[in-house]
């Protein structure tokens, strides 16, 4: 249909290796390029998979409203790295600009993207840009058929009798990974109906993700789609000192993160924080009972300094160096 290749899906340990990727640890409030730039060029010299940036609008300095335009700036340092969007936000957007502009970074990185596409949650964002909430699920479904088809070639409309095409067409065809950002039992449908690989929050316990996986791949069947993708977010931290990752699993209980859905869970359900051996049997887990596929480490640790989240960024690189020479 409209994504990547056949895929299958099992809650079995699989023999493929686990791709381990990144996002920012450290966001720049000025918004110039080149704090970013130098953290993408980081991860890509520690030989990580990809490097993820999300989409966030209005607010402070976590605001990120532009992702394909920020990824274009990385694009230009890097060489190998893939280049990832968590929530590319399709509901806000108009379906041929929004294909356009996806296929132009396609272009501009020589294939390395990867579309996360989601819906949006923020209240705010849907009233400055007229969207009626309970329509965002169907102005998604519609806008991404919209680009799909275009960017495979499709006519766009017809002007006086010839066909309006969509150019550049993205490198990848018949167009980058669709991963679909997803939160609620409404969205894993859409997701699994769409046969699109589900991407969770960040603070889904394990528990959680175990039957939200089980959902999305019912949904999947159901349309007649198999899929072998599992990417996971989680909060990663390693540290071969017992007092610092105390330290960062306190503040992370303190910073309100895991409050989901009214409910308070512990630390270790939703981040995987430990020495390289606790981190690697944690990774193991969560391999064995999802089907994980990629992990994608989120950064930005309140109490983390530059140095501890070197090394906590340099222990990880060992794991996805171990994961490449075991393919």
């Amino acid at each position: 249909m409209w994504f990547s290749s056949p895929m299958t899906v099992s809650n079995k340990p699989t023999s493929t290796p686990l791709h381990i990727a990144l996002t920012p640890w450290h966001l720049d409030k000025s918004g110039h390029a080149e704090d970013l730039v130098r953290q993408a060029e980081v991860a890509e010299d520690l030989g990580f998979h990809s490097f993820w940036l999300p989409e966030n609008h209005f607010g402070d300095e976590r605001s990120l409203p532009s992702p394909l335009t920020t990824l274009a700036a990385v694009a230009g340092r890097t060489r190998r790295i893939g280049l990832g969007t968590t929530s590319y936000l399709l509901p806000i957007r108009h379906p041929i600009q929004a294909a356009e502009e996806v296929a132009v970074l396609d272009r501009l990185s020589g294939g390395r993207l990867i579309l996360g596409v989601g819906r949006g949650v923020q209240p705010a964002m849907f009233d400055v840009f007229d969207i009626d909430t309970r329509e965002k699920r169907r102005h998604f479904r519609d806008n991404l058929a919209i680009m799909t088809d275009a960017w495979q070639g499709k006519p766009i409309r017809y002007h006086e009798g010839e066909p309006v095409l969509l150019s550049p067409l993205p490198v990848q065809q018949p167009h980058p990974p669709i991963w679909i950002a997803a939160f609620g039992p409404l969205a894993l449908k859409q997701a699994g109906q769409l046969g699109a690989p589900y991407l969770a929050s960040p603070v889904e316990t394990l528990a959680q993700l175990i039957s939200n996986y089980e959902r999305h791949e019912q949904f999947a069947r159901e349309a007649g789609h198999s899929i072998n993708i599992r990417p996971v977010m989680r909060t990663v931290f390693i540290s071969e000192k017992p007092a610092e990752v105390n330290a960062v699993r306190e503040a992370l209980a303190g910073s309100g993160s895991h409050a989901m859905r009214g409910e308070n869970v512990d630390v270790a359900d939703w981040t995987l924080l430990g020495s390289l051996e606790q981190v690697s049997e944690q990774i193991a887990h969560h391999q064995q009972v999802l089907g994980m596929t990629h992990l994608i480490a989120r950064g930005r640790l309140p109490g983390v300094s530059g140095p501890q989240w070197m090394r906590s960024l340099e222990a990880l690189a060992t794991l996805q160096q171990a994961e490449g020479k075991s393919a």
